[in-house]
């Protein structure tokens, strides 16, 4: 049985999350920068730049998300932290016009990206990834935490890379009810975490 580890994406680990994210996917690319910034901005970043952005975030701290390492290596990735701060969420018309909390509250806190190398998928890193969020949220203060998952049983074809969003039925397992389906394959679902 692997020995499974999470701890937080701090400066000392930023080449770890560079592996994590290099697995396959658009991890390597993106850079987990894709919900920090509206769509104008993007597209003028490179690969490189959004690296670059990546490692100030991490350096400035708090944490923007934790790292799931298997004997030892880095083998997963999942952000978590403010909604607030990750801008192109309170974009995203089909979350602003579904959300049932108030779009400045900087205790609603999002689980957003996920990226499992691909030698370690389905292994449930998913899972505990997600377990090791809410826990991540619940000591920073969080009180309720939103997510945008897929539902891959909706009847729609998805790509491994659509997935980045996570699963509908993780989110589940860990006690997140939905609160709107915004389209039939996108799910927002909430944890509260003050009950």
């Amino acid at each position: 049985m692997p020995s499974i580890t999470i701890e937080p994406a701090t400066a000392d680990r930023f080449d770890d999350a560079q592996h994590a994210l290099s697995g396959g996917g658009d991890g390597h690319g993106c850079q987990c920068q894709w919900w920090m910034m509206p769509n104008s901005e993007w597209q003028k970043t490179s690969r490189q730049e959004r690296e670059g952005m990546l490692r100030d975030e991490i350096t400035a701290g708090p944490p923007p998300a934790l790292i799931a390492y298997v004997d030892g290596e880095a083998a997963g990735w999942v952000r978590v932290g403010p909604r607030i701060r990750q801008v192109r969420i309170g974009r995203t018309k089909n979350f602003t016009a579904n959300s049932q909390e108030p779009w400045d509250d900087d205790s609603v806190w999002a689980v957003s990206c996920f990226v499992v190398r691909k030698e370690h998928r389905n292994e449930g890193l998913n899972a505990r990834l997600l377990d090791a969020a809410i826990d991540f949220a619940r000591r920073g203060g969080a009180r309720v935490i939103e997510a945008y998952p897929l539902d891959p049983d909706a009847g729609r074809k998805m790509a491994s890379n659509e997935l980045f969003h996570g699963v509908l039925s993780t989110f589940r397992e860990a006690g997140f009810r939905e609160v709107a389906r915004p389209k039939p394959h996108l799910a927002i679902v909430s944890l509260d975490l003050a009950s």
